[in-house]
């Protein structure tokens, strides 16, 4: 029954990507490159924040797999989140989408082999102990699944105020 769990998440992960890929698959460089508004990002920027989030996720789930209890997440100030979004002007449309879609790999890989056991470990997050401890699966709902799923609405949003 895990075993559908994970695939079922893997599944719902893979088809957010190819949804993301199907959306801005015609879309002018411009308008990937377009803010809405000063406040919000660019397709061009939720791409690369996806392409730079998941593998660090998947690290995440690495991590606390071979060593239960181990402190996983990170702040929204991380470097390396943000430099995903910033001066995304310098990076190819092309590779970066090349680099989202094999993300469906990538979690494919890092993930289809998690047991139920796996999956029910918990590790405390490393900024909010408040909440507790956490399995895996946690994460691997939550900031891997429903984060791309969210990202893909959000490019949606997007295209709503650019056309």
């Amino acid at each position: 029954m895990a075993y559908q769990s994970i695939g079922t998440s893997i599944q719902s992960f893979q088809q957010s990507i190819d949804h993301i890929l199907e959306t801005t698959a015609n879309l002018s460089e411009k308008t990937i490159r377009c803010n809405p508004t000063e406040e919000e990002w660019s397709i061009m920027q939720i791409l690369s924040h996806i392409a730079e989030a998941i593998p660090y996720w998947l690290g995440e789930v690495e991590t606390v797999v071979a060593t239960p209890g181990s402190k996983w997440g990170r702040g929204l100030q991380d470097p390396a989140r943000l430099a995903a979004v910033t001066d995304t002007e310098k990076l190819s449309v092309d590779e970066v989408l090349k680099q989202v879609d094999e993300l469906k790999y990538k979690v494919e890989s890092g993930l289809g082999k998690l047991d139920e056991e796996t999956l029910s470990k918990e590790s405390p997050h490393r900024n909010f102990a408040k909440f507790g401890n956490k399995p895996v699966s946690y994460i691997v709902d939550h900031f891997i699944d429903d984060h791309v799923s969210g990202h893909y609405d959000q490019i949606k949003r997007n295209l709503s105020k650019i056309k």
